[in-house]
């Protein structure tokens, strides 16, 4: 029985071992390439694409002058910052 005992140990030590010495060794390429700006297989990486944001619907052109021209009347703009807001809502 000691020598199974002593066959199970040596056995859980080495495995122990080579783990660890393979965790080491990942890490250590992992921060190489990390440094180097490529990942493990060789490309280059490049920054993540930022998730589009959705895009709200646009009002209708007869609807965004309507709302021109209430902010006209009402005083907010002057005739000419109307005609500029109208400008580029038709172009």
């Amino acid at each position: 029985m000691p020598g199974l005992l002593r066959g199970v140990a040596r056995t859980a030590v080495v495995a122990g071992t080579a783990t660890a010495v393979s965790n080491r060794v990942s890490r250590r390429q992992a921060n190489r390439w990390s440094q180097q700006g490529a990942d493990p297989y060789g490309a280059a990486q490049e920054p993540a694409p930022e998730p589009a944001a959705p895009a709200a619907p646009a009002p209708d052109l007869v609807t965004q002058l309507k709302e021109l021209a209430e902010l006209r009347d009402s005083g907010v703009l002057t005739d000419a910052e109307f005609q500029t807001q109208k400008a580029r809502i038709l172009a």
